[in-house]
């Protein structure tokens, strides 16, 4: 990836919300699919101990999909190339995800992995994720409050925006943090939908390219069932 070509733009953050309602519309009713098909995926796992081919290949897709609009979006700001409307991994975008298909998977781990085991996961991403940092203030009398809550995420993409916006550049160190969250939260939603019955590692793999990716791209295999998000180094600014 030519990182010349690929600057991110100063203010074009500022509209990508828009810019990111039909994928949007699509995800949703993608991910109304995702669900159903999870549901069926539990059922095929618990008799046959296999995950359906054709069904994990969607629900992959539907997670590479989101990773896309997410790293494009408010959830990295890490691209301003307009994520594609496909399933499949595009080789040549900055962004990809993959899941390597596991020949079969355990029956009892399947009816626990994805709210019992999952807990410890659940609870760290909340703070990620979740409304992670609370506000409120009172004013006028005691029945007047106002609140408002926002992720730690959230907030880390707030600041880089705004590094951008005055400076033209994605700070380094920012970058990778967030891009250690992004792989957090994807490998957990890859066990937590039944994928994998490898158990998420507690780390932030930051910046660069996940330990754990596709071996069609540069870097070491992963482990079977192991799910693995990557992305470029921050772009450059232009000169």
């Amino acid at each position: 990836m030519d990182a010349t070509e690929d600057a991110p733009s100063r203010a074009l953050w500022l509209v990508k919300w828009l810019l990111l309602i039909p994928h949007v519309v699509v995800l949703l009713f993608l991910w109304l699919a995702f669900t159903v098909v999870g549901v069926v995926a539990f059922f095929a796992i618990l008799i046959t101990g296999r995950y359906p081919r054709a069904l994990f290949d969607f629900n992959v897709g539907v997670l590479r999909w989101s990773w896309r609009v997410h790293y494009y979006g408010y959830g990295a700001l890490g691209t301003d190339r307009y994520p594609p409307f496909t399933l499949a991994d595009v080789p040549d975008y900055p962004a990809h995800l993959d899941v390597e298909y596991p020949e079969r998977l355990s029956r009892g781990l399947v009816l626990i992995k994805w709210w019992l085991l999952a807990i410890p996961h659940y609870l760290i991403i909340s703070v990620f994720v979740g409304g992670g940092i609370w506000l409120a203030t009172r004013a006028g009398d005691a029945d007047s409050t106002w609140g408002a809550s926002i992720s730690l995420l959230s907030l880390l993409v707030c600041i880089a925006a705004l590094v951008l916006l005055f400076t033209g550049r994605y700070p380094r160190p920012l970058y990778d943090f967030i891009l250690g969250v992004d792989r957090w939260v994807l490998r957990v939603a890859a066990y937590t939908s039944l994928m994998t019955d490898r158990y998420p590692p507690f780390r932030l793999d930051q910046g660069g390219t996940d330990p754990g990716s596709h071996p069609a791209w540069p870097t070491s295999p992963a482990p079977s069932g192991d799910p693995a998000a990557t992305a470029p180094p921050p772009p450059v600014p232009a000169r």
